[in-house]
């Protein structure tokens, strides 16, 4: 039995993968998180109920100390096409539930840059208006060949209202942005790369673990210093604010994590004595 608007099968699933890293603590492991989008059948288009669901996802995974990488991902041929058309022909007639939605998605999405550690986009397959929302929102982006990235909103007379048109421009610039945006048009994977909406290509078959051996990366790293690195990248990024400023935030940021933590000396020590760091993320 669900509630009314849910369904029985997740919308969101959850895969941790033990990368067979030391975490710090004697044994533990650092593990990555694969969050996959699963509405298939409709190419993974978001709904309310997928994002509750993944809403929850991300709230349980800001809990895990363990936790040093999210891969984000959808199932079958799509990344995600983006907001479930159908839903909205009853939802854009509500003046409450509409705007509530949309206030959802920010808030949903923006959780992604709110975690402590790096979230991957491995962007598969159609991406489009709330699926290239999404991956606005996360960290890194690995796209495969069978990537085909758009906005697409004004293609079935919408507008962008998750984030699109604020973020979408401090990532490719304006003139791109724009022509994106007005023309409606499919970039594909090796265009994203140039425009610098993703990192790098890699085959399909070799997405996911592109994504888990980036992760493995990561999981060496200081936990504490990989947060504290995330939160100034995202900080400056989202107030896009003057170059003094930012310098100033980063330099304050600096000392505090360097003078305070353990992490920062046991580096130090490591390197000296030529043997692995053993960080505990404080």
């Amino acid at each position: 039995m669900t509630r009314s608007g849910e369904r029985s099968d997740p919308a969101v699933l959850v895969e941790e993968i033990e990368l067979g890293v030391d975490g710090g603590e004697p044994g533990t492991s650092r593990v990555t998180a694969v969050v996959t989008l699963s509405r298939p059948d409709r190419l993974n288009a978001i709904d309310w109920e997928m994002l509750r669901q993944l809403d929850a996802v991300i709230a349980g995974l800001s809990q895990r100390s363990d936790l040093c990488c999210v891969l984000v991902t959808g199932a079958g041929r799509a990344f995600s096409a983006g907001g479930d058309l159908e839903s909205y022909i009853q939802l854009q007639r509500d003046p409450v539930a509409f705007p509530r939605f949309v206030a959802d998605i920010h808030r949903v999405f923006g959780g992604l840059r709110d975690l402590p550690v790096p979230v991957v986009a491995l962007v598969n397959g159609v991406t489009a208006a709330g699926g290239l929302e999404l991956l606005l929102n996360c960290d890194v982006t690995l796209v495969a060949r069978s990537a085909r990235i758009a906005d697409g909103h004004l293609n079935f007379g919408q507008m962008g209202g998750g984030g699109v048109l604020t973020l979408l421009p401090r990532v490719v610039g304006l003139q791109r942005a724009s022509e994106l945006i007005f023309s409606g048009r499919f970039l594909s994977a090796d265009e994203a790369v140039e425009w610098g909406l993703a990192v790098r290509t890699v085959e399909d078959s070799e997405l996911r673990e592109a994504g888990v051996a980036f992760a493995r990366q990561v999981a060496s790293k200081s936990p504490l210093a990989v947060a504290n690195a995330k939160s100034v990248l995202q900080g400056l990024w989202a107030a896009n604010g003057d170059l003094t400023s930012g310098l100033r935030f980063e330099r304050e940021r600096n000392a505090y994590y360097c003078l305070t933590s353990e992490d920062a000396p046991e580096g130090l020590q490591a390197f000296s004595q030529k043997r692995p760091p053993r960080f505990l993320g404080r």
